[in-house]
């Protein structure tokens, strides 16, 4: 049972991510920083855990740990869209450049607000919230369930409904595909692309909460999310843009990435194969199936690519 409890965990997380990449890559902007957007949503929803009072109601902390986490995630998400959409910068150096600041930042805020607390001189970037974490839990007889998990299939329900059964889908994939076309009939493309930015804002901020406060009630965010922000977008192209077929590799990711957690503890298993070998495991898979598959992927054909109104 700890293995799928796990795995639906990492599942939630990956599926979240990997549908704010797609959104923002159907409206076609590229979004290589999902990473740091992941790290500056955790941290804006754990100070909110580590802040709030014992006596605040469950429901009323859920939402507002909710609420800035992709809050914070879609203001770091605009540091993108200014510079890829009204810029035209590079979006593969914008969203490396936000990685990289983003868990740098967290580091020193955190490190900065734990100085004024301490006297010693290696002060941690460890923020803790080990009560307030425990309102997403909810107890079954047979496994313990998150109120992530949940919300997740909502969102995803959300997103295949608005991605294909509504005007503004339409007119995002039609962004992505060929803008020129779509404002030779009266779409904002710019506005289309911002508003698929924040979405991947919105997402990669609660996707970023879910990593840091799923499974653990404290986070040294020096190491931001480990990764799994690259592990979604490999998530994202294996399952084609798709959300369906996201949610479908997002599971089998989740897995691998569950195992690694699940069974490296275990001493006998550790002995017949190195621990670290189960922790690299997820991105050995992601390496693996995407080498294989990637030559069959069809990316939205305007993605990365800055557009120009009077080009034609």
């Amino acid at each position: 049972m700890l293995l799928l409890q796990y795995t639906l965990i990492y599942a939630s997380i990956l599926i979240l991510v990997a549908l704010g990449g797609m959104f923002s890559e159907r409206s076609g902007v590229i979004n290589i920083g999902l990473e740091g957007i992941m790290v500056l949503g955790a941290l804006g929803g754990a100070f909110v855990l580590h802040f709030i009072s014992p006596a605040v109601p469950a429901v009323a902390v859920i939402f507002i740990t909710l609420l800035v986490s992709a809050l914070v995630g879609m203001v770091a998400s605009l540091l993108l869209a200014v510079a890829a959409i009204n810029f035209k910068a590079d979006q593969t150096l914008v969203g490396t450049a936000m990685n990289m600041l983003a868990t740098a930042a967290a580091t020193v805020i955190v490190k900065s607000y734990n100085s004024s607390w301490s006297s010693g001189s290696n002060v941690s970037a460890i923020l803790d919230y080990i009560e307030t974490r425990k309102v997403f839990l909810i107890k079954t007889p047979v496994i313990e369930l998150n109120f992530f998990m949940i919300l997740t299939l909502v969102l995803l329900a959300i997103a295949i409904i608005i991605l294909y059964k509504t005007r503004f889908g339409m007119r995002l994939m039609a962004c992505g595909e060929h803008p020129q076309a779509a404002d030779s009939v009266g779409i904002n493309v710019f506005k289309m692309r911002y508003c698929g930015v924040l979405i991947s804002g919105f997402c990669g901020g609660i996707g970023g909460l879910i990593y840091v406060c799923a499974s653990n009630s404290s986070w040294d965010f020096q190491y931001g999310v480990a990764g799994a922000g690259f592990l979604a977008m490999a998530v994202m192209i294996f399952g084609q843009w798709n959300p369906v077929r996201i949610a479908l590799s997002a599971i089998l990711f989740g897995l691998f990435r569950a195992i690694a957690d699940a069974y490296s503890g275990y001493d006998f298993l550790v002995h017949l194969v190195s621990g670290e070998f189960y922790k690299m495991l997820p991105y050995i898979i992601s390496l693996v199936v995407l080498a294989f598959t990637s030559k069959k992927s069809r990316a939205p054909k305007a993605e990365g690519i800055p557009y120009d109104k009077g080009a034609r």
